[in-house]
């Protein structure tokens, strides 16, 4: 009989392309995949809550996957562990009921974007972090996010090319938190995104604080559906996924 188990996995994403398996790049569902065939000696389908793209990283990536093993959750983190490189790391693994589903069970998601905006850039962590030497204009960034709160249709911030059906989201929140050092973060937390959906987000929120785009025309934007008038996609390796919650907000 197999047994159901959910993974929370923290990786990063500068050497991947993404997380959705491929045939010959690599890829984080397809390298924990290998692992847990050579675990298991069985053919085993990673399901997680969802795909990140090509340099994203994540602290709270979750999936869940079924075997025949005999092999408890505490065993599965241990030789998850000693079989993925230094770059995922397995940070709990527990059995899960028979029904859970990483992607449908999801009741939303937290994303953390980071940005380095001083006039030196860093050595040392710029791998995870936009560095922005132009002074942001933050009280008018924290004006036109305002805008973006609440249930719309995003479709003016979904990357090209990857239509979807529905474009309406919820963002139950959308935060901009001030750390030392020139460090800003914007957090946001929704019930599902588009492809990119974040990443345009900042892109049109760091235009309005360098002055190119007024606050209040993110409303306007967003009212439009055009990608035309959003911002450029800001760079992946500022993004992170936090947190995958099952439990409504």
């Amino acid at each position: 009989m197999q047994k159901n188990f959910k993974l929370t996995i923290e990786y990063d994403g500068t050497h991947f392309h993404g997380w959705q398996r491929q045939l010959t790049d690599r890829t984080i569902q397809g390298e924990i995949e290998r692992a847990l065939c050579k675990i298991c000696n069985e053919k085993i389908t990673l399901i997680g809550s969802g795909r990140t793209d090509a340099g994203v990283h994540a602290l709270g990536q979750t999936a869940n996957f079924r075997s025949s093993s005999r092999l408890g959750a505490d065993e599965f983190q241990k030789a998850l562990n000693s079989l993925l490189s230094s770059d995922i790391v397995i940070r709990a693994c527990e059995a899960a009921a028979e029904s859970f589903h990483a992607r449908f069970d999801a009741c939303s998601k937290i994303y953390n974007y980071r940005i380095l905006n001083r006039k030196i850039p860093m050595a040392i962590g710029r791998q995870y972090v936009w560095f922005i030497p132009l002074d942001l204009d933050l009280p008018a960034i924290q004006s036109a996010m305002a805008h973006l709160k609440g249930e719309h249709d995003f479709k003016a911030f979904e990357g090209t090319g990857s239509p979807r059906a529905h474009t309406v989201r919820n963002i139950y929140r959308i935060d901009l938190i001030e750390k030392k050092e020139g460090c800003v973060i914007f957090e946001i937390q929704a019930n599902g995104f588009l492809r990119f959906m974040v990443r345009n987000i900042v892109g049109t929120l760091v235009d309005v604080g360098l002055g190119r785009t007024e606050a209040d025309e993110v409303k306007n934007i967003l009212m439009s559906r055009d990608r035309g008038r959003a911002g450029a996609t800001a760079p992946p390796q500022g993004l992170f996924l936090m947190q995958v919650c099952y439990d409504q907000p």
